[in-house]
């Protein structure tokens, strides 16, 4: 195994309607779903409440990227809120999250769920996969996945 940083990371999905929330425990053994957040004018501070709560040494945002490798708006929308999150103390990491909300509905059907009845989870189950991905990556590479969101995109007052 090659040299992990070891602390929790918070693993984000950001949707246009809901924000999927997981953890990782320290040492990046199993990532875990926490929260489905509304997507509103409060998201970005309930997503900040839940990292207090676990000492968080990261964010790992998805970056949604269509299947050629191109930005689309989705793409936009969660640098945005990856950006709005960098303003605050915990650094914010993107990585690439193709294919996330598929192996999420993927695993929820394997499980005995249908689409309908997983709709308020499969965000968070999203933010799972993308935090899984990131860490074993990590764990695998020894380098970290991703990039980081400086937190110097404040606007200019």
């Amino acid at each position: 195994m090659s040299e992990f940083r070891r602390g929790t990371r918070i693993g984000i999905d950001v949707g246009k309607a809901r924000v999927g929330v997981a953890k990782c425990d320290p040492d990046g053994m199993l990532a875990t779903p926490i929260e489905t957040v509304p997507r509103d004018e409060h998201a970005v501070a309930r997503v900040r409440e839940i990292a207090a709560d676990y000492s968080t040494l990261e964010y790992v945002i998805g970056l949604p990227m269509n299947l050629r490798g191109e930005e689309t708006p989705s793409t936009a929308d969660a640098r945005a809120f990856a950006e709005e999150l960098a303003r605050g103390d915990i650094p914010v990491r993107m990585v690439d999250e193709r294919l996330s909300t598929v192996t999420a509905h993927s695993a929820l059907r394997a499980s005995g769920r249908n689409q309908k009845n997983s709709r308020s989870i499969v965000d968070q189950v999203a933010a799972v996969v993308i935090l899984q991905q990131a860490i074993d990556t990590e764990k695998r590479s020894g380098t970290t996945p991703g990039f980081l969101i400086s937190s110097e995109s404040e606007p200019a007052s």
